[in-house]
């Protein structure tokens, strides 16, 4: 019979297209595949965070669209940044009462960009709530996190999925990205362009990581939607799920994971 392999599973970020993650997650908890330790960057630092601690994709769905997240913040007194995140950890809060990665049912390390040094540090250990926070600060949009004395901001910018904690450690690593752009789409206006320069600017981010990767889930065409387009969450959970049911049914050896759990 064989032994259990050690699952480590990394998710992208992407904004609202991290909501794909929760639909793979569901898929995966249908066929017992279980990681030993998750990370993730940005949005998927977020989703990561909270199936963690032990919330279910459904759970952590409602979550996210039953909360107005810009009502908990307010205009940065900075010109580093749009909006101040300190007003979100209320948010936090009330779904990590223990702000401890040590309260963490599944160990987690969370990527984010210590700005000044232009590195990536990774959080596994300490306070939970300003690492997620500092994971998924869109530079730009958000004032820098401070922590230690450090500013940090969005860890895509220099990792959009963190494979990288789990080299060495796991038998298995699971990609998971968010972002898959159509191969031609038909530029109208500024807005367009940006969009998808960003996007391609963070695949590559990624795909430089997939051979890292065992197994490699990619929901197509969710570059279509926008960073905060919330209102297509439930076609953006969807989507997550349908292609990680698809994923699971044509690749036998993944799911056998889920028979060794």
């Amino acid at each position: 019979m064989k032994s259990k392999q050690r699952i480590g599973l990394a998710f992208s970020g992407g904004g609202i297209r991290g909501i794909a993650h929760l639909g793979v997650i569901k898929a995966l908890d249908e066929f017992g595949i279980k990681p030993d330790q998750v990370s993730g960057s940005s949005a998927g630092a977020i989703a990561g965070a909270m199936y963690c601690k032990g919330y279910k994709a459904d759970e952590i769905f409602d979550a996210i669209v039953s909360t107005n997240y810009f009502k908990f913040m307010r205009p940065a007194i900075s010109w580093t940044g749009i909006f101040r995140m300190d007003t979100v950890v209320a948010l936090f809060e009330k779904y990590f009462t223990e702000d401890d990665f040590a309260s963490l049912s599944i160990p987690l390390t969370v990527a984010a960009t210590d700005i000044k040094r232009g590195k990536v540090v990774y959080f596994s250990k300490g306070p939970l709530i300003k690492a997620v926070m500092a994971s998924s600060c869109i530079p730009g949009m958000f004032d820098p996190i401070e922590i230690d004395g450090r500013y940090y901001v969005d860890g895509g910018v220099l990792n959009n999925m963190p494979v990288e904690p789990h080299e060495g450690v796991c038998d298995v690593i699971i990609g998971v990205n968010c972002n898959h752009l159509p191969e031609e789409h038909n530029i109208t206006n500024i807005k367009n362009l940006i969009e998808r320069t960003v996007i391609m600017s963070m695949n590559y981010n990624v795909y430089s990581r997939k051979n890292k990767c065992d197994f490699f889930i990619e929901p197509k065409g969710l570059a279509k939607y926008g960073v905060f387009d919330i209102k297509k969450a439930g076609e953006i959970y969807d989507a997550g799920y349908q292609a990680a049911l698809k994923f699971i049914e044509e690749h036998e050896d993944f799911r056998d994971l889920g028979k060794l759990a």
